[in-house]
């Protein structure tokens, strides 16, 4: 690593005395605490709290203090599960689901990700394009669904790119900001160490604005689903949100509560997801290196 890489990677977190002061005022009263559970033992804590919930529902719907007809209990919603996955038809309709949001975040992050990058870099780009970007970021997605189904229609194409719209501004937004936020003395010791402009995008500006970058990528993945729900709801003949609305015209509610708990989970494996690769990429990181061991 060069001496230029170092110094970024130093400059970019906060001081040794500054993290020791944070963790002295976030962490004091449970300190001993925390360093005496294991990663094991935090994730099981984490995961208490909805179990207890699923405790909780299944003993009232047991009972007979919740109807089965407003909501089922867990034991109901697992075997409607079991039964529809050895149909075929859940994870079919998963596997569509899955498809349009991993085509929409593809297409709408590497859009928003080289917007963002042209703004970061340049005011004449921030001029040119980021007041029309907030400009369509302040409408909601049912106001511009019926001109995207004008567009479209109701086939892949109209669910492929309400998705890509959603999930295109918070990377947008988190790119632009990492790279504004780069110390501008970091940069100028590049250019003094002889670096190119390659060099220096390369070795300072994207190592410097990755965090931002890492941000914007998990809420995109919450984003993204948020997305699809909409896009789902209009004449689609398959996928998780056409299995929910089936449901209800049915009065399914065990359907319907399968289909919330599964876009739950989804969330939940995304996150993870998201936070494996912040811990990867930025286990140079202070701040991340202690969640990577």
């Amino acid at each position: 690593m060069s001496a230029v890489e170092q110094t970024v990677r130093a400059s970019s977190v906060p001081s040794r005395r500054d993290r020791a002061d944070a963790r002295l005022g976030a962490t004091a009263p449970d300190q001993g605490l925390i360093a005496s559970l294991s990663r094991r033992q935090l994730l099981l804590i984490s995961w208490a709290a909805p179990i207890a919930v699923l405790l909780v529902w299944e003993a009232l719907a047991q009972l007979g203090w919740v109807s089965p007809q407003v909501l089922p209990a867990p034991s109901k919603v697992v075997r409607t599960a079991y039964r529809l996955a050895t149909s075929g038809s859940l994870l079919g309709d998963l596997g569509v689901s899955l498809l349009r949001a991993g085509s929409g975040f593809v297409i709408g992050g590497s859009v928003a990700f080289i917007l963002g990058v042209l703004v970061g870099f340049s005011r004449f780009a921030e001029a040119l394009i980021d007041r029309s970007v907030q400009m369509v970021r302040a409408i909601p997605f049912l106001a511009v669904l019926p001109l995207v189904i004008v567009w479209f229609g109701v086939g892949e194409g109209q669910k492929i790119f309400l998705v890509s719209l959603g999930v295109a501004f918070p990377i947008y937004i988190n790119t632009t900001l990492g790279i504004r936020q780069v110390d501008p003395r970091l940069v100028e010791l590049g250019r003094v160490q002889g670096l190119s402009r390659w060099q220096l995008i390369r070795r300072i500006i994207l190592p410097g604005a990755l965090p931002s970058i890492l941000t914007g990528v998990r809420y995109s993945l919450a984003t993204a689903w948020l997305a699809l729900v909409v896009a789902e709801t209009i004449g689609a003949q398959s996928g998780i949100g056409f299995l929910a609305m089936d449901a209800r015209e049915f009065l399914r509610t065990d359907v319907v509560v399968l289909t919330i708990v599964i876009y739950a989970l989804i969330g939940v494996v995304a996150d993870s997801i998201a936070r494996l690769l912040e811990r990867r990429l930025l286990a140079w990181h202070p701040n991340y290196a202690g969640a990577a061991r």
